[in-house]
């Protein structure tokens, strides 16, 4: 008994082939499992120019991770360090802001009883002398998990 299977179709084809390269882009391990994939694609045989036609790459860029790779093995294939600005806050002043989170503004001495970003950045320039924008402690809420609520006026 032969069964046939109905053909996969994506719709928005470009689109999803856009956001899934962007997505391997982004992603560390991703980065790196695409490179270790160039190099077996060449290894078994094809060119730098079909890997990265078959692989979505430039063959400049395939040509690049191939001579990597000889020069320095799979060390070669790994991302480097980013620049980017240093962190202010280091992991123990993170957790005790976490911890400070989960108590209310006033049990800790603040003269408010909701948790917002001015308030987020008043604690840390209290507790830790440092200084952080509004925007950057509401990012701080959402990367520990919490959420900002306003309190509603009742009518």
């Amino acid at each position: 008994m032969m069964l046939f299977m109905k053909a996969s179709k994506i719709t928005d084809r470009e689109n999803v082939i856009f956001i899934l390269q962007d997505e391997i882009r982004r992603a560390y391990e991703a980065r790196y499992d695409h490179r270790l994939h160039a190099i077996l694609l060449v290894a078994q045989g094809m060119s730098s120019r079909q890997a990265a036609q078959f692989l979505g790459d430039s063959p400049r860029t395939v040509a690049y991770w191939v001579q990597r790779f000889e020069a320095e093995g799979l060390a070669g294939l790994a991302d480097a360090d980013r620049p980017g600005r240093p962190r202010r806050l280091d992991q123990e002043q993170i957790c005790q802001i976490e911890k400070a989170l989960r108590k209310s503004p006033l049990d800790i001495g603040l003269s408010v009883n909701l948790w917002d970003g001015k308030t987020l950045s008043a604690y840390v320039k209290q507790k830790f002398g440092i200084q952080l924008g509004v925007r950057q402690c509401q990012r701080l809420f959402r990367q520990l998990g919490f959420r900002l609520r306003k309190p509603r006026s009742k009518i």
